[in-house]
């Protein structure tokens, strides 16, 4: 029987956090009291509390990690504080919690964990990032000390775990081998664009500024996210391939944010590229519709290679073609509604971008082929129901 459900997650601010909203609001639609723990937005998601569409959000300050590995200390640090005192007031006030389920990064929610288990409650780990793979690919440090402490925390969340629910097939398959955790107890719960968000409106030939066609990334902009590949990648589109019949825009935000506007300066590419920051989703929409091809420039490292990425979810929900650089799980996701240029070379991938300006067709085929993969296997129907099972397996552990 549905009960009492909490959330915690670190990375992001709820609802703004798409995935953990859909799983709130899942829960919720399936009888199920749902708590959530997080971080307060800055411009957004700023409440310390609020009863949102049932769902009942608890939120605290948290100043942004700077300064590499210490700063990430500090900031985790941080968290892991106000979300022992948030979990503790909520058992306390609000009742026992029947299914505490912790988000990553970081791989530390497990003690918020602990301390519930002991009144009961069932312990389900949604892991969204392997954070050894992140540490070595946002850091370049290799396996020095803190890698090590990063690999024993998670171990300890797979061991405190009584199920993991993996993000695609591939962490499922580090669960199990890397994690120990029986197969039985990982359920995939694929992460995928809410389609009522992403809905097409009419093209605005102004957002090309004055060019015939308008080239779109969306997404975090951290070092592991590819902008600056992306950026040389429009280099070579004018240099090499003698293209200066596009513009195009980034949107999103993070910790490289300044440093990609000034890269784009350096490249020559400041009249071709536009940065706009986070933006309302209306706005966003307007771009995505507007736009011949998208961009996801992630490159190949241990983690990019076999993460989802919502940036490609989300641009097949809007029926646009997308190039990509050769990544395992690109390729589950996208399927023939991307091209793939060897993993991390500027040139092909420019070269493919470039061969999809010249071809409209072929841009529309892929288009529909993408939007139907999001309307179909990569539905969020298909992932709520492998949520809903991952639950029933918690509980049926129950002592």
């Amino acid at each position: 029987m549905p009960g009492r459900a909490l959330i915690l997650v670190e990375n992001l601010s709820v609802p703004f956090d798409r995935r953990v909203w859909q799983e709130s609001t899942t829960l919720r639609d399936a009888g199920w009291e749902v708590h959530v723990i997080c971080p307060q937005g800055t411009k957004r998601d700023t409440e310390p509390y609020v009863e949102l569409d049932g769902v009942s959000i608890h939120r605290y300050p948290l100043r942004a990690a700077t300064g590499g590995p210490a700063g990430y200390a500090r900031e985790y640090g941080s968290a892991l504080w106000h979300t022992l005192r948030l979990a503790h007031r909520i058992d306390r006030t609000v009742g026992k919690v029947d299914v505490v389920h912790a988000c990553n990064p970081p791989d530390l929610l497990f003690l918020v964990a602990r301390m519930l288990k002991r009144r009961g409650a069932r312990f389900v780990f949604d892991q969204h990032d392997l954070v050894p793979e992140l540490y070595l690919s946002r850091f370049d440090r290799g396996p020095d000390l803190l890698y090590r402490a990063v690999c024993r925390a998670e171990r300890a969340t797979y061991r405190t775990a009584d199920v993991v629910i993996a993000t695609n097939e591939s962490y499922r398959d580090v669960a199990i081998t890397r994690g120990g955790v029986a197969p039985e107890k990982v359920f995939v719960v694929r992460s995928a664009p809410a389609v009522e968000r992403f809905r097409q409106v009419p093209p605005e030939p102004e957002l090309k500024r004055g060019k015939p066609h308008l080239l779109c990334y969306l997404g975090v902009m951290g070092p592991q996210d590819g902008v600056d590949y992306a950026l040389r990648a429009l280099a070579a589109l004018r240099d090499e391939q003698g293209r200066t019949d596009w513009h195009a825009v980034f949107v999103g935000a993070g910790d490289t944010f300044e440093d990609m506007v000034r890269l784009a300066d350096t490249l020559g590419l400041a009249d071709h590229v536009e940065f706009t920051g986070r933006i309302p989703d209306a706005d966003l929409v307007r771009y995505l519709s507007t736009s011949d091809v998208c961009l996801s420039p992630d490159p190949k490292n241990p983690l990019n290679d076999v993460s989802t990425m919502n940036k490609v979810m989300e641009y097949m929900a809007m029926g646009k073609p997308i190039v990509s650089f050769e990544l395992r799980e690109a390729r589950v996701s996208a399927g023939d509604a991307a091209l793939y240029a060897q993993a991390n070379d500027v040139s092909e991938f420019a070269k493919l971008t470039a061969q999809l300006l010249d071809d409209p067709g072929e841009r529309a085929r892929m288009g529909e082929l993408g939007r139907a993969r999001v309307q179909g296997a990569l539905s969020w129907a298909h992932s709520s129901e492998a949520l809903l099972a991952a639950y029933a397996s918690a509980l049926d552990d129950r002592p």
